[in-house]
């Protein structure tokens, strides 16, 4: 799957690949720094990677909640981005619209956890011919993926990807159940960790979502251990500055320690 992406490196090392950068695009300085720091460390360690940034947040708990720079600003960000660096790009999308707007920017559309039932959004975005990764809802079964992956792929779009990104564990926090990793990669689709969105404690009273960054190192030994294809993260050089997600990212100088562990890991997996 990850070599029907152009642009895309390393995908010969056996390493799982990587899918990190900030949460929103936040400005084009910004972006490029992490976009930057991220390709050097990946091809350092020879791990396939696709940048992520989402041009747009639709899906905050409160009105006043930073939501973006603009649509097509961002996205040219984006794209930018992409063809500088010749990295591939993922972002998110939230409505048919944003499918075919999106599309002219990036490799890979991201259909947010919330939305992985809607049946409109996951065709659009199945026409555009682009890989579609799909969150797990985090109120749905793994085995129910299977439905949302069938929608792209009836919809004439074999190129899927699942994402596992934790399940709800009561109303503010989430727990990963690492047999989702193992069922869902039946399906024959890549399957991604989100290991920041794992460590969110939503729903907090503040209107602000929690999270537990001190558990990433955790999370990821124990999806690379499981067989994950891939590896999500969001990360930031100052996560507490980040102006979305912040409580559960990964600070920017710790991404280098923390790949370095589970591409050891992920060789002494692979012989197993």
């Amino acid at each position: 799957m990850i070599q029907t992406i152009p642009y895309i490196r390393h995908t010969e090392s056996g390493n799982f690949f990587l899918m990190a950068g900030p949460c929103v695009v936040e400005g084009r300085e910004m972006c490029f720094e992490i976009a930057r720091t991220i390709q050097a460390i990946t091809d350092e360690l020879q791990i396939p990677f696709i940048f992520k940034g989402s041009f747009k947040k639709a899906n905050r708990s409160r009105l006043d909640s930073f939501t973006g720079i603009g649509d097509r600003e961002a996205l040219e960000i984006l794209g930018e981005i992409r063809e500088t660096l010749h990295v591939p790009v993922v972002t998110d999308i939230h409505c048919e619209h944003d499918a075919e707007m999106a599309a002219q920017y990036v490799d890979v559309l991201q259909i947010p956890a919330f939305l992985s039932r809607q049946t409109d959004l996951l065709v659009a975005a199945a026409h555009t011919g682009k890989v579609v990764n799909i969150k797990k809802g985090q109120f749905m079964a793994p085995q129910a993926m299977r439905y949302a992956a069938d929608k792209i792929v009836q919809s004439g779009n074999s190129r899927v990807m699942l994402t596992d990104r934790g399940t709800m564990f009561g109303y503010q926090d989430l727990i990963v159940d690492y047999r989702g990793i193992y069922e869902m990669r039946k399906f024959g689709f890549p399957v991604v960790l989100d290991i920041t969105h794992s460590l969110q404690q939503p729903n907090q009273t503040a209107g602000v979502t929690g999270g537990q960054p001190e558990l990433i190192e955790t999370i990821a030994m124990a999806g690379i251990a499981a067989r994950a294809d891939g590896i999500f993260l969001e990360t930031h050089p100052e996560p507490a500055k980040a102006k979305s997600d912040g409580a559960n990212m990964l600070q920017l100088d710790r991404l280098r320690d923390l790949l370095t562990k589970l591409v050891s890991l992920r060789q002494t997996v692979i012989k197993l």
